[in-house]
Parts: C-alpha cells; structure tokens; sequence
C-alpha cells in the first residue's frame, strides 16, 4: 500500500480541554491531521469536578478556526470501555491512528502541598493517581495496538506522547513542597515512557516524554497554600459514562467556529461519547 500524505494523518490528544493539550491539538489540525480531542468539561454536560470554565467544545472551534479538521469529544479516559469505544470509532471513521498525545491529569485541586504521605488526604492522593497515571494506562492500552496496525499498514511510524512536568534530570529525585502524592503521579508518568520505550523499542511506534514547563493559567497554582512552581501540565480526564452514545453538534452554530474545507475530510466538530452529565467523581 502506498504511504499517505501527512495531511490524512490521525491524531488523538486525550486532555485537550485547556492549556498545552488544548494548544497541541489546534496545532496538529492546524498541520493537517484529523484530530480527535478529548477532555471532561463540555458546554453540554458541564464543568468537570476542576470546575473550570473552559470547555472541549471551544476546543474544536479553535482547530476549525485554525483550518483543521477534527472531533471535540466528551470522553471518560478513567473508564476502559469509554476508551476503548473511542479509539474503535477513529478506526471505524478514519481507519488509522498515527499520533497519541496524553495530557489528561486534573488533580490540582487534590494536591497538599506540605504534607508527608501520612498526613495527606488519602482518598484525594488516590484521585490525583487515577486522574494522572490510570488514564494514561488505560488509553495506551487501547491506541497502541491501533497505531502499530496504522504503521504497518501505510508505512509510517507512530509517535506516543506522554505529557509531564519536569525533565528526567529533576525528576530524579524526590521533589518537595508539591506533596507526596504530586511527585508519584510524575514519577509514574516517566516511568510509563520507559517502559513504553523498552516495549516498543523493535516497533514502529515511538514513545517520548514531554514537559512544556511554566505554563501560566487563569485560576491555577495560586492559593495562598502553594508555593511558586518550575513547571507542570494540566488537563482533563471526562464524566462517567459505561454506555456512552455519540452524539454530534457542529460547531458552525458559533460566530468563533468557522468551518473551511480541508484535506483531510471536513470542518473540525464537536461531539459527545457520553449520556450522563455526572462527572467521575
């Protein structure tokens, strides 16, 4: 089969509510890709339990203002049969999967910051490692066997992204003063890229991680609490669904959302895999 063209590539960023998810998923439309964006806050369902005010629809309107094509979808990555449905419908649409972006965490507002593990609200730490390390599991899990079938297929190769906060250097060590369970969910993440790496290493899928580093962000980091922070990466997880159902709003209904032709099949849309408006909790 012949090798395609970049502009049909597929890429799936999983947390592109806000901040550098939301940044590289408008990008990757803007380059040409069908992008799939997910996140939890939607102007159908709600705010996730963030309780931020941006949404995943205005996702989608970015990468179609930008030319690109796309789908803004409600998706719950801490449920492996939402997961599973979403990358089973980029096959089933697109028929490829070329790029995975991970940027989902959203467990700010569970964060200590100056307590020790035994001090620090257990079932809060054990949110921050769903929202931070389970749905990154749960969605490699489900795309990567995808991304190796579209690699094989066409010829190309596969790029997984893993979004964290800090350089390997940093990460190193323990870092204090962002609290126990802060530093683990990093940790993990890092550890994901290498285990990833040495599992793919034969493979024509390439696992890398990646930190943005101080991203400023309207209602983020800054209580009276918290320390100033070098860096870190936000973004969204989804409301709870176990049978989600598609549904599609076209985002030409908004003066923002302007919606060109492009060459890899249509105006970016918003959709939603979920029909319950309760977010995971």
């Amino acid at each position: 089969m012949d090798v395609v063209t970049e502009a049909a590539r597929v890429g799936l960023v999983a947390g592109a509510t806000r901040g550098a998810g939301r940044a590289i998923a408008v990008e990757l439309a803007r380059a040409g890709y069908y992008v799939y964006a997910t996140g939890r806050s939607s102007r159908t369902t709600g705010p996730s339990e963030i309780g931020r005010p941006e949404t995943i629809e205005e996702t989608g309107d970015l990468m179609a203002a930008a030319g690109g094509a796309g789908s803004a979808l409600v998706v719950d990555h801490e449920d492996p049969a939402s997961v599973a449905e979403l990358v089973s419908a980029i096959e089933a649409d697109q028929g490829r999967l070329d790029v995975l972006v991970n940027d989902i965490f959203g467990g700010d507002r569970y964060m200590e910051w100056d307590k020790p593990l035994w001090e620090h609200d257990w079932a809060g730490g054990l949110r921050m490692l769903q929202m931070g390390v389970h749905t990154h599991l749960i969605t490699c899990r489900a795309a990567v066997p995808l991304m190796l079938r579209t690699a094989e297929a066409f010829g190309t190769r596969g790029l997984l992204v893993e979004m964290t906060d800090g350089t390997s250097q940093a990460n190193a060590e323990f870092r204090r003063n962002v609290g126990f369970y802060y530093d683990l969910v990093k940790a993990n993440v890092e550890r994901i890229v290498k285990g990833l790496s040495a599992e793919l290493e034969d493979s024509p899928v390439t696992a890398v991680g990646v930190t943005p580093g101080w991203l400023p962000r309207r209602g983020c980091w800054r209580t009276s609490a918290s320390p100033r922070r070098t860096g870190g990466t936000r973004a969204a997880s989804a409301p709870a669904s176990p049978s989600p159902s598609r549904r599609r709003t076209s985002p030409e209904a908004s003066p923002r959302s302007p919606a060109p032709a492009t060459p890899s099949g249509g105006p970016a849309r918003s959709s939603a895999l979920a029909d319950s408006p309760t977010p995971t909790t």
